[in-house]
């Protein structure tokens, strides 16, 4: 069977996936099976069709489960939504057409040879440092929780931070494809750009108290920098830096100081900043080994509408997730995940060429350290930031970062696994 036909078939089984999910929140809240459930699944099954046509076209040759993954994780995020809110459900499903959309324009732009983006790293460099400015910029910066992440443009509001990192992989992987041979004997000097690029990045990060983004920034340029010169004292060292910024940033930041404070005892401070965290430990708990069922969770006070978990469906959607669906259902979504960047790694295994393999160590890397950063803040291992859940959480911004992302993934995996004599 070939890698397209592959992709199909897993495909049609995510639709079958995504009916039963409807039909199940459609059963909890109505007691009846609503046609309304099959053509939410027939909508999203023919957009992922129309993906993989697409996809048949122009990568024939790429990995065959991403997509399938990718499409499975949005149809959680969509379906967990409408059973949380229908409206917001409609404005995702929009976004996920949206993604859609861009993944098959940046499949049609750069099916010739991607590579090409090599070219222009700097400004992709630069481009991210000034997509991070522009929520600090006075007038439509919009600060949320602490954190001044949006940019409000009316009746438009996005987080540019979503399409910084994409810029930021792009940038990393063209100079250190460029300079790896250098940067591997350790010379200062050719370390400015990298310095001056990932410092303009922090400090901006820094100012917007977006520490989240800060955190997997960081992360990204260590494991990029540590493939590309193979020096694991890069990553020792980086990581005393870590320490240091983030020593300093605790004694002059408010706001991280209070998240370090709500994450070592959150039942101190249960009735005030703890509070989503203290409800989201109990929607957990509360869902236990086999969940309360899809449609069945209790998120809202007994005769008030109400949410008990504030931002639910943004920072906050694995704790519905884990509640409806239990330990079995968040450890599968959670494999689902490393599906994803087990996938994404093999594809970085077989690129034959440095901006190929760095660039797909880079988007693979930011969406596994994505996905740990926000689970592990709800789960308590590490502090919790205002970071998005990939393909899954209510978000406009984030779910075209990712569509985006998965194209560029799959144009890689095409390239590395094209037949000999077909480039």
């Amino acid at each position: 069977m070939s890698e397209r036909n592959r992709e199909l078939l897993n495909l049609f089984v995510v639709g079958v996936l995504t009916a039963l999910g409807f039909a199940s929140v459609y059963i909890a809240r109505q007691s009846e099976i609503s046609a309304g459930s099959l053509s939410y699944a027939g909508f999203f099954l023919v957009l992922f069709l129309v993906a993989h046509t697409i996809a048949r076209y122009t990568v024939p040759y790429a990995d065959p489960y991403l997509l399938p993954v990718a499409a499975l994780l949005a149809t959680v995020g969509v379906t967990e939504i409408y059973r949380l809110d229908p409206g917001d459900a409609l404005r995702q499903g929009l976004w996920v057409v949206i993604g859609v959309g861009a993944f098959a324009l940046t499949l049609l732009t750069l099916r010739r040879d991607f590579r090409v983006l090599e070219s222009y790293k700097y400004l992709f460099g630069l481009g991210a440092i000034l997509l991070l400015v522009l929520p600090a910029l006075p007038g439509i910066g919009k600060t949320v929780n602490g954190a001044r992440l949006w940019v409000d443009l009316g009746p438009f509001t996005f987080q540019p931070g979503e399409l910084a990192k994409l810029s930021l992989i792009l940038f990393l992987a063209g100079y250190l494809r460029e300079k790896r041979e250098v940067l591997a004997q350790g010379r200062l000097k050719d370390f400015g750009p990298l310095l001056l690029i990932w410092g303009g990045a922090t400090l901006v990060l820094v100012e917007t108290n977006d520490l989240g983004a800060g955190l997997l920034y960081f992360g990204v340029f260590l494991a990029m920098l540590y493939v590309a010169t193979a020096r694991a004292v890069f990553v020792a060292l980086g990581a005393v830096l870590f320490v240091a910024g983030a020593a300093g940033v605790y004694h002059i930041s408010a706001h991280v100081r209070d998240r370090v404070a709500i994450w070592k005892d959150p039942w101190r401070y249960a009735d005030k900043e703890g509070y989503q965290l203290v409800q989201s430990t109990y929607s957990i708990g509360h869902g236990g080994f086999g969940g309360t069922g899809l449609g069945k969770g209790v998120f809202t006070a007994a005769g008030s509408e109400h949410t008990l978990i504030p931002q639910l469906n943004t920072d906050f959607i694995f704790s519905a997730l884990a509640q409806e669906l239990g330990l079995v259902g968040a450890a599968a979504l959670l494999l689902l995940y490393m599906l994803f960047v087990s996938r994404g790694f093999r594809v970085a295994l077989l690129a034959q060429d440095g901006f190929s393999k760095l660039l797909a160590v880079g988007l693979t890397f930011t969406f596994a350290l994505q996905t740990f950063i926000i689970v592990g803040g709800i789960l308590r291992l590490i502090p919790l930031t205002g970071i998005t859940l990939p393909f899954v959480s209510y978000g406009g911004s984030s779910v075209l970062a990712n569509f985006v992302l998965l194209a560029g993934l799959m144009l890689v995996s095409n390239r590395a696994q094209v037949p000999r004599g077909e480039e």
